[in-house]
């Protein structure tokens, strides 16, 4: 496998039942690539797809250029568990599963359990759990924290807004994107955004991506190759943020643990961590 999501500002999906489109996906930029067995899925074709998913995970190169994984169906359903007893029996793994619909921590915990060859099953499944709905939203802090600083958070935009009643308006879901943000920064583990639907709307896509970076996710998922580009620059740091980092971080260096002056100003340990976040997503060794 190429390895755990560390980093990742995008995440692009590509249907289950389209094996002859993952290699292009996997090309395409992203830091990480989904295959979906739910949603892009008919329900005609789910076996088949789970199938050839299987076989494509258990043939797939070690030295792919992102990361790769797999969404299963909701636990609730027969296809999710067959996808689930289908992993255990092939013994094959990717480098996270993605859980669709989570609603509390026994969700991640049977996902866990199920495919766990130690006696610390947390350390066997890299997850990302779907908070899609209220249930999910009230528990996200718990689920989050089960998920770890290895795996993560996705908001299922989509699917939250049916649930409530409301478009995929940038208001109407300010409120769960918010409070996303704030349960899940505790664990310091992922946090990406309901890709933007429309793949023609390029500047659309910019501003909904820098809006939620702002508001503290840490990436945004992708439903065309097109959209990768993007997203990769807004949750990039700037040339100018990273010279910035590299001037606080250098002022911690010397300054050997005490208060740090930059520039005339003092300043204090929250700024110090998020120059060190800002090099550490630039790949610079602190």
């Amino acid at each position: 496998m190429s390895g755990q999501m560390k980093t990742c500002r995008s995440l692009l999906f590509v249907p289950g039942s389209r094996p002859e489109r993952f290699a292009k996906a996997i090309a395409a930029g992203a830091d990480a690539v989904c295959i979906d067995l739910e949603d892009a899925v008919p329900p005609q074709d789910k076996d088949s797809a789970r199938e050839a998913v299987i076989t494509y995970i258990a043939q797939m190169p070690t030295d792919l250029p992102c990361a790769v994984g797999v969404r299963i169906n909701p636990l609730d359903t027969i296809d999710g568990l067959k996808d689930l007893l289908a992993f255990k029996a092939a013994g094959v793994t990717s480098d996270y599963l993605m859980l669709p619909k989570a609603h509390a921590i026994r969700d991640i915990t049977i996902i866990q359990k199920t495919l766990a060859s130690e006696a610390d099953y947390r350390k066997t499944a890299t997850i990302w759990a779907v908070i899609e709905d209220l249930q999910g939203l009230a528990n996200a802090s718990e689920i989050a924290g089960i998920c770890g600083t290895r795996g993560g958070i996705l908001f299922g935009g989509a699917d939250f807004s049916a649930s409530i009643g409301t478009s995929m308006a940038w208001d109407p879901l300010f409120y769960a994107r918010s409070k996303l943000v704030v349960k899940t920064k505790v664990v310091q583990g992922g946090l990406m955004d309901v890709p933007f639907l429309d793949t023609k709307d390029d500047e659309g896509l910019r501003a909904e991506s820098q809006r939620v970076k702002d508001l503290g996710f840490t990436g945004k998922a992708c439903i065309h190759p097109s959209q990768v580009a993007i997203v990769n620059e807004v949750f990039s740091p700037s040339d100018s943020d990273i010279a910035w980092a590299k001037r606080v971080v250098q002022a911690g260096i010397d300054q050997k643990g005490n208060a740090i002056l930059l520039d005339g100003k003092l300043l204090d340990a929250p700024v110090y961590y998020r120059a060190t976040r800002i090099l550490t997503q630039a790949g610079i060794e602190i």
